[in-house]
């Protein structure tokens, strides 16, 4: 039977040479659920920006196991075939971050924030936290914490796989309900796949208008962005290619 693993880390930073010191996740299937949650030792200090954001200070990851002699990631690595799904918001960055203690990923991958982003698209946001808030999930949360022995904190990696398994109860029925008649967890492994039309621009001077407008009214504007900007993401390269050429 398949198992479904809701994970989320938290690092000493998100630059090339940072690593994992909070592995948390779930193990749903088989009838019950299991918790793991575990602090990581480093070598690498914890930068103070990441401080800010998950609270996790030096002397709480004193004296702790590396993430690889972690019970957590030896548990992870039990489960890491094609038979099982990884379920993450943001998926590459924790995959990136777990690659570097020598984790490659054999499951399936649903990257939550990119499916939401398919079914949400209309939303003006599409962080976890966001969703925590704008459908309501902290209101359900304390009941499931106490239920499952876990405390509740805004990014912390087991705080934030709760709101994510809440998250994920109201991404399934969004989906059964546009796609009846779809495995909705084959069709979250399959948007994760798929390209994101963005239909408008959210930044520059044609914040506001669609990139179809612009398409039509300032073509040199979007073949200048292909040839010029090698920071726009895949998503948006995709979906200027895609009104150029329509």
């Amino acid at each position: 039977m398949a198992k479904y693993i809701l994970l989320d880390t938290e690092t000493t930073g998100t630059s090339e040479e940072d690593r994992v010191i909070q592995l948390g996740f779930m193990v749903l299937g088989g009838g019950g659920i299991e918790v793991y949650n575990e602090f990581c030792s480093s070598a690498i200090p914890i930068k103070y920006q990441a401080m800010e954001v998950h609270n996790i200070t030096p002397d709480m990851i004193e004296n702790k196991p590396s993430c690889q002699e972690s019970v957590a990631y030896k548990k992870l690595e039990e489960l890491n075939n094609s038979e099982n799904y990884m379920i993450i918001h943001n998926a590459p960055f924790d995959l990136e971050m777990l690659k570097k203690e020598g984790f490659d990923i054999n499951m399936k991958v649903i990257d939550t924030l990119r499916v939401a982003k398919h079914i949400f698209a209309d939303e003006e946001a599409h962080r976890l936290q966001y969703f925590r808030y704008k459908m309501g999930l902290y209101k359900d949360e304390k009941k499931e914490a106490d239920k499952l022995g876990i405390e509740v904190k805004a990014h912390d990696a087991i705080g934030d796989v709760l709101t994510l398994k809440l998250f994920l109860s109201k991404l399934r029925s969004a989906i059964e309900d546009r796609f009846p008649d779809i495995n909705p967890v084959e069709k979250m492994v399959d948007l994760t796949n798929e390209p994101i039309l963005i239909e408008s621009f959210k930044f520059g001077k044609y914040k506001g208008k669609t990139l179809k407008e612009v398409a039509s009214s300032d073509p040199s504007y979007l073949r200048w962005m292909l040839k010029s900007m090698d920071n726009i993401d895949d998503d948006m390269r995709y979906s200027i290619n895609y009104v150029l050429e329509s």
